[in-house]
């Protein structure tokens, strides 16, 4: 790997998934540089990443208070990443779900894309450990959000992504009008407006087995309608 790399890893009541998954993320790529947004986490997170780091320089922390939220975390993130000169910004979800071994494949398919997605509805993706329903939903929910924005891509929820800096330049300037888990197609979108290149590799999704998912229908169906109005925003 040439390129300098962050991944940015969002938490919030991750203290039982956070020592391993930075573990994992360092056997998968060494030279990766890792920034982990907490937002005030009540199990003390933030406490338990800022001891690992003592020992770890490429592991870095942005504790937030205040409002809370996906959307906030990632974009505090995104916009270290670019203020501090990486050619490559990574996203991940904290709780094991997203697994660090597909690193290697994703950076490689960036050479040719801008923006790389660890999708789940790809062939030989998928998920582990969801219900038939929850299946169903999430499936449903990524047709929708694909269809309604345009966005040549099956996964559009998916937090396990890659980006070249020029794919998210945009973010300084722009408006975001999504929160939550919408975020994460109203980043896609704008990404696409901009011209970026989207690939996706599969990956297998394994449900959480430690900590509680911040994912429910009603997130579901906000991130919906917060679509909707970035579709009609014409933005």
């Amino acid at each position: 790997m040439t390129a300098r790399t962050l991944i940015v890893v969002p938490t919030y009541n991750e203290r039982g998934n956070i020592s391993e998954l930075i573990g994992k993320i360092f056997t998968a790529v060494p030279d990766v540089h890792l920034l982990v947004v907490d937002d005030d986490s009540p199990d003390r997170t933030a406490d338990l990443v800022e001891k690992i780091a003592m020992s770890r320089p490429a592991v870095k922390l942005i504790r937030r208070t205040g409002e809370r939220g996906l959307g906030g975390a990632l974009t505090a993130g995104i916009k270290y990443g670019l203020d501090n000169g990486f050619d490559v910004i990574g996203t991940m979800d904290a709780d094991l779900s997203h697994d660090p071994a597909y690193l290697v494949p994703m950076i490689e398919l960036l050479a040719s894309h801008d923006v790389v997605i660890g999708s789940r509805y790809v062939r030989d993706g998928g998920t582990v450990n969801w219900g038939i329903h929850r299946v169903v939903l999430s499936w449903f929910a990524n047709r929708f959000a694909a269809g309604l924005l345009r966005i040549p891509a099956r996964d559009i929820t998916s937090g396990y992504r890659l980006y070249r800096r020029i794919a998210l330049e945009w973010i300084r300037t722009t408006e975001i009008k999504s929160s939550g888990y919408s975020f994460l197609g109203e980043l896609l979108y704008r990404a696409h407006r901009s011209g970026a290149r989207i690939a996706e590799h599969p990956i297998i999704f394994h449900d959480r087995t430690k900590g509680a998912s911040k994912l429910g229908r009603r997130e579901i169906y906000l991130g919906a309608i917060n679509l909707i109005r970035l579709k009609l925003s014409g933005d």
